[in-house]
């Protein structure tokens, strides 16, 4: 290669060569430019004087130009009387043209496997060509911020293999490669910091230099979005741990979606100048976290000035370690045995439900699985009627809840996982994270206002019919020593050791399916609250209870959306006697066969009462059917995509 690249451009530069110019070669060029002379100077065309530059000889052969000669690059120069003499349309050399036209020669040739490192530099070139280096420089638009000569020693270039002693101690000299000639502010500060101290004292070739932060050749501006990104994961590169607890705050997770404008490492931690924790001057140091809090919390861009309880949030802190986060270990246990709890049981539940319900029904072999010969006790005008369970308003409530949970999780779970391979695209389509918590908020209070009417409601209703109201009676939905008897009942009918049990108005999951939210609504409703009003918190509240917050709110969050739409979705719609879908919800009736077949003992009773009648409805029209199903279909697939979206998030985030 370097013979090629030797013969290539020497060829050129004699084909231009004037015929009176003298051959110039090495030595010629080395009586001047030579490093071992004491004074470098050569009479100017005014009458002073100008610096030649010097060029180690002995440097130069061990690097990788080696094999060339002078005018193997320097074409527009030829020995004349009166000095150089510049050769008429050759350019001055030209680093990335030269390296560019080799890569070519092999590719045609077909001998660039064998030049890899070739290939490297080509692609470097490319990165170089889109950095900010190569961009126009403000104050002299004439050229450009950095050429490669800037960076590179051209006549001693050479950068040594991986694993070496010499690579050692080049890497050490990046950071006065960047400093002297350009950045000298910033070099003044990254030897003050820690990272200076390991290159300067201790020769630590893992501290990080410019190069690990900002990258070689591709060095974009630290004012684009991109490069702040980009960077924040460069930090993380060699602060695994830190990183990976930051990414699990609110900052954090905004970053991780692509979004710059919230806190990154850099803007905690300082950038060129980072300091150790322990050191008073240090921006984390807790005499100044406040300070540093308040250099984006400051009362402008929609952020209040930071409060007091800020000082004490934990943005590494982390469930793994007892003695120095105790209140984010304690959540995250009692968040964990919940949703263990939870899920276990009624998983298990709805397995050997569907396994036994399954099985009798292929014993019946298709036939209907409710028994319509008891009803012909009924009167004949009573045949083909519906039993009305839920009024319009109940049913709008319902349809309310829903709906303004599925929005609660679209536009929260990209939050709760932030690297899943649909986040960002649907934070996209969302309109960004502040749409994207706008519509979250809106749809919390429509939740949260459903749930407090519906406690209105029920107060008034009780108020009224006090007297007759039985907290554990056949109408409440109080769990009671009957519900017990009915999950064992139940549980021997699924292992085939008993008859399916018979139930009242309310089954035990009907009451747990109603008692939940009471629990979630809390759960979330106050942890959100609290983060949604961070100021107004943290004026009484250590920060600590932020992260305890975060924890609370995305894993009760996260176990109210999958028991919906799997257990829920089971009990209702997906049981083989269901399947596929209960529009009882929809339409606020039901068949009197379904409803004798499901709740036995509140049939029999109104039955013998003489009350059946006032409870029955005609059958809903046709089209009220139809739409009731479509309805329903639709909720139910939007759940099923929401679960899908929830599994694949958290079996990537593992």
């Amino acid at each position: 290669m370097r013979a090629l690249f030797g013969a290539m451009f020497l060829s050129g530069f004699l084909i231009a060569m004037p015929a009176m110019a003298t051959k110039l070669d090495d030595a010629t060029c080395l009586s001047c430019h030579n490093s071992g002379k004491s004074k470098l100077e050569m009479p100017g065309a005014a009458g002073g004087t100008h610096e030649l530059r010097a060029v180690s000889s002995a440097r130069f052969k061990k690097s990788v130009h080696a094999a060339l000669t002078c005018v193997s690059c320097h074409t527009d120069i030829v020995d004349s009387k009166a000095g150089h003499q510049r050769v008429s349309g050759v350019a001055p050399p030209d680093c990335a043209q030269c390296h560019e036209t080799l890569w070519q020669a092999a590719r045609r040739e077909d001998t660039a496997k064998g030049k890899p490192r070739l290939g490297v530099v080509v692609e470097n070139i490319l990165a170089y060509k889109s950095s900010f280096h190569a961009r126009a420089n403000k104050e002299d638009p004439n050229r450009v911020n950095a050429t490669c000569t800037d960076c590179h020693d051209t006549h001693g270039f050479n950068v040594p293999a991986r694993g070496t002693a010499q690579r050692t101690e080049w890497h050490l000299t990046v950071p006065q490669v960047c400093g002297e000639k350009c950045h000298s502010d910033e070099l003044d500060e990254f030897n003050d910091s820690v990272h200076g101290k390991q290159i300067s004292e201790k020769h630590n070739l893992k501290s990080a230099v410019c190069s690990d932060c900002h990258t070689t050749h591709g060095i974009g501006n630290t004012s684009a979005n991109p490069i702040k990104l980009a960077i924040t994961a460069k930090c993380g590169s060699c602060h695994e741990k830190n990183y990976k607890t930051y990414k699990d705050t609110y900052h954090g997770k905004i970053n991780t979606l692509g979004h710059a404008y919230t806190a990154k490492c850099y803007d905690c931690h300082g950038s060129h100048g980072i300091l150790d924790v322990k050191n008073p001057a240090s921006k984390v140091h807790p005499n100044n976290v406040m300070k540093t809090c308040r250099t984006c919390h400051n009362g402008k861009k929609d952020l209040p000035d930071a409060p007091p309880g800020f000082s004490s949030f934990q943005p590494h802190g982390h469930a793994g370690d007892f003695k120095r986060y105790p209140e984010i270990w304690i959540a995250n246990q009692i968040m964990t045995q919940l949703l263990l709890g939870t899920f276990g049981f009624f998983w298990l539940h709805t397995l050997l439900w569907f396994y036994r319900e399954f099985k009798e029904r292929r014993q019946r072999r298709g036939q209907a699985h409710i028994n319509t010969a008891t009803l012909d006790e009924l009167p004949p005008k009573l045949h083909g009627k519906h039993f009305k369970r839920f009024s319009r308003t109940w049913r709008i409530a319902h349809i309310t809840f829903a709906l303004s949970l599925m929005l609660l999780t679209l536009t929260g779970i990209p939050l709760f996982f932030p690297a899943a391979p649909w986040a960002e695209p649907l934070m996209i389509l969302l309109g960004g994270p502040h749409t994207a918590g706008i519509i979250h908020r809106i749809n919390a209070v429509i939740f949260g206002g459903v749930f407090f009417w519906h406690l209105f409601y029920i107060g008034i209703k009780l108020a009224r019919d006090w007297k007759n109201f039985k907290t554990f009676g056949p109408n409440s939905l109080v769990p009671g020593w009957q519900d017990l008897k009915d999950i064992v009942a139940m549980f021997k009918w699924f292992l085939g050791k008993g008859p399916r049990p018979i139930f009242d108005r309310w089954t035990y999951w009907e009451k747990f399916d109603y008692w939940a939210p009471f629990w979630g609504v809390t759960i979330i409703g106050v942890s959100g609250l609290i983060m949604w009003l961070p100021q107004l918190a943290a004026q009484y509240l250590p920060g600590w209870v932020f992260n305890v917050a975060a924890i609370f709110h995305s894993e009760e969050a996260f176990l109210a959306v999958v028991f919906l739409f799997t257990v829920h979705f089971f009990n209702n719609h997906f049981r083989p006697d269901k399947f596929p879908l209960d529009i009882v919800m929809f339409t606020g009736t039901v068949s009197l066969e379904e409803y004798r077949h499901e709740h036995p003992l509140e049939y029999q009773r109104l039955l013998a009462s003489g009350e059946l009648e006032k409870h029955l409805v005609d059958a809903p029209s046709p089209s009220a059917t139809t739409a009731s199903k479509i309805l329903g279909f639709t909720l139910i697939v939007i759940g099923l995509i929401l679960l899908t979206l929830v599994g694949v998030g958290f079996f990537t985030s593992w």
